[in-house]
């Protein structure tokens, strides 16, 4: 296999005929290029046949389910891709256009030992990547990661005898029963189904109607230019959009969903935006009734509430606070058998008897219209007030290269915990702990906390805060660990600030 190279001339000879992959696109748990300009076809069929190549080091069965979400360049990089698979002698399964969620579970259906989505997920046109996974319901974390990207960039692909192609139709069917089973709502419930647009869009309004719920439609029609906002159900854009679909509609609440399907947002009757890690609690408390002892797993940008909340406590909830990522999520819901993980932004991990430990925003919307008909006196407002109170700031990612992030985190690691070893305070508030896990969590006294961590997905740093005592105190927190972040020349401007 030949070597790919970092850089090549587009509307070249060689663009054309070699293979071209930025070392970077090589995530901590997937991979994401801006294509063309980072990967080419040929790039991608070198990692087609790395994949292969990997598949064959750990044992598998040669076969691997493949999918691809909407967006009009996909269809082409996947079809490079299962060419290089094909190369390493692999029998690929082709699903077709999918959400992510559904290549997951078709893993189970076809009882395929690996899986490869293409998708970029939430990031905005121009980008492309793979979600990648062979232990089922467990997708690729840094070790694996690391092992693919050495077996492409050195060019160790191994080509093979034996590739085959399938399509395989009737996924979609199976997936949507899996989801749906024969429950249907005891309760009225009109729901706002918010897609952008995305690849989502093909599966949210169907599952509605099979639910029972009836569905207000908010830029469910396929378009993958996404003309009203890119489909982030973390981003403030879209969260206001479907508070305006609520207000307009008098809907129950609204649910929104991520350009590949696998998060899922929510805003209340009122048309408040819940953040993720609140549904999570709200939705921890309802499954603590019902599974009382049992284990939740939250990212550590997620509220504190997991941990502190009378309501779980009664129930002898344990709280477990681990690395932000998919893979890190889904990796640690499987190795301690908790009954589900809740990912700030909006990756749930359902597992045990609510779900197969993937995370999957059309399972979460059917555990929350569940968990609405298990309360038929209750409104979604309800269920959020009923939180004790915390004051958060959306996600907010202000730029740093890929190539200069994590060194930039390390350093402002080191000046944090300096400052808590030193006894200095941050909002006033004594420094209880610094939690390096992943990034740094600084816990304050009272519970209150902001964390600074690098986006695994993007050319960015990651911050979030949350405050136990007010809204004033949660902007003194941000002011304070931006001013660290500011010692930092390499870090750029914010996409969202509070």
């Amino acid at each position: 296999m030949t070597k790919p190279l970092a850089d090549v001339t587009p509307n070249t000879w060689d663009f054309l005929k070699l293979p071209m992959i930025k070392p970077t696109g090589f995530r901590e748990y997937d991979a994401r290029w801006k294509f063309p300009d980072e990967i080419n076809l040929p790039g991608m069929t070198a990692l087609g046949l790395g994949i292969g190549t990997q598949m064959r080091l750990h044992g598998l069965e040669p076969v691997i389910a493949v999918g691809n979400d909407y967006r009009d360049y996909s269809l082409s990089i996947k079809n490079a891709l299962i060419v290089g698979l094909m190369q390493a002698g692999i029998k690929v399964k082709d699903i077709g256009p999918c959400i992510t969620p559904m290549a997951y579970f078709s893993q189970f259906h076809l009882d395929a030992p690996a899986v490869a989505m293409v998708t970029a997920s939430h990031n905005p046109n121009g980008w492309t990547g793979v979600k990648m996974g062979f232990q089922r319901p467990l997708t690729h974390g840094p070790d694996e990661m690391g092992e693919l990207k050495d077996i492409v960039l050195n060019g160790k692909g191994q080509p093979h005898e034996g590739g085959m192609y399938e399509f395989v139709d009737g996924v979609w069917d199976a997936y949507m029963d899996d989801l749906v089973g024969d429950f249907k709502m005891s309760r009225k419930l009109k729901v706002v189904c918010a897609s952008g647009n995305g690849t989502a869009a093909a599966f949210g309004p169907a599952l509605f109607e099979r639910l029972g719920v009836e569905m207000v439609d908010s830029h469910n029609r396929l378009d993958y230019t996404f003309p009203n906002y890119n489909p982030n159900p973390e981003a403030m854009e879209m969260l206001h959009d479907m508070s305006d679909s609520v207000k307009a509609s008098g809907a129950d609440f609204a649910l929104g969903f991520d350009g590949d399907g696998d998060r899922c947002g929510v805003v209340d009757d009122e048309g408040e935006e819940i953040f993720a890690d609140k549904v999570g609690v709200i939705m921890a408390r309802d499954l603590a009734k019902l599974y009382p002892g049992s284990t939740f797993v939250a990212d550590v940008k997620s509220t504190g509430l997991f941990a502190s909340d009378p309501e779980l406590q009664k129930y002898d909830i344990k709280a477990d606070y681990w690395k932000t990522g998919h893979s890190h999520m889904k990796r640690r819901v499987h190795a301690i058998g908790a009954l589900a993980g809740f990912e700030k932004s909006g990756h749930y991990f359902l597992s045990g008897d609510i779900g197969r430990g993937y995370d999957d925003g059309m399972r979460v919307a059917v555990e929350i219209c569940k968990l609405m008909d298990r309360n038929p006196d209750m409104k979604m407002s309800d269920l959020r007030e009923a939180l004790p109170k915390t004051w958060s700031t959306p996600t907010m990612s202000p730029y740093c290269a890929d190539t200069e992030k994590y060194g930039v985190l390390d350093r402002l690691v080191e000046k944090l915990v300096a400052k808590a070893e030193a006894g200095e305070t941050l909002a006033g508030k004594a420094i209880k702990e610094v939690v390096t896990v992943n990034g740094a969590r600084v816990i304050l006294e009272n519970g209150s906390w902001g964390l600074v961590r690098a986006s695994s997905n993007t050319p960015n740093l990651v911050v979030v805060c949350e405050s136990s005592e007010s809204e004033a105190e949660m902007r003194a927190i941000f002011a304070e660990i931006d001013a660290v972040i500011k010692t930092e020349p390499l870090v750029g401007e914010y996409d969202q600030t509070i």
